[in-house]
């Protein structure tokens, strides 16, 4: 791999903070610095940590950038059911969301295990 963007893992994370941003837009004005903004922000920290393991250069060091990479993306979990569950998120949303949530975790999973 060249570059981080090169990583399918963090295509698939990328895709899904472009969608976090776009759907948490009309959140209400009163979760501006709540939930949409600590959903959006974990959604940055996914594809970040990739890019900033991508650059370690030591396996250890690397592991360590995606696993915090997995943990960001259970936050985006957890906060996309809140946002669903409290009706921020509309049902096609939510299900587009899970659907990348889920695409994401897999292929990230599976990148950690080859760099292992």
């Amino acid at each position: 791999m060249k570059t981080f963007k090169d990583i399918i893992a963090w295509q698939k994370g990328y895709q899904l903070a472009l969608k976090i941003y776009k759907y948490t837009e009309n959140f209400p004005s009163h979760e501006r610095f709540g939930l949409r903004s600590q959903i959006r922000e974990a959604s940055v920290s996914v594809i970040s940590n990739i890019a900033e393991g991508h650059k370690r250069k030591g396996a250890k060091d690397r592991l360590r950038f995606y696993n915090l990479s997995e943990s960001s993306l259970e936050e985006v979990k957890c906060q996309s059911m809140l946002a669903f569950d409290l009706g921020y998120l509309r049902t096609d949303q939510y299900e587009a969301i899970c659907e990348l949530e889920n695409e994401t975790g897999r292929i990230l999973n599976g990148w950690i295990r080859c760099q292992s």
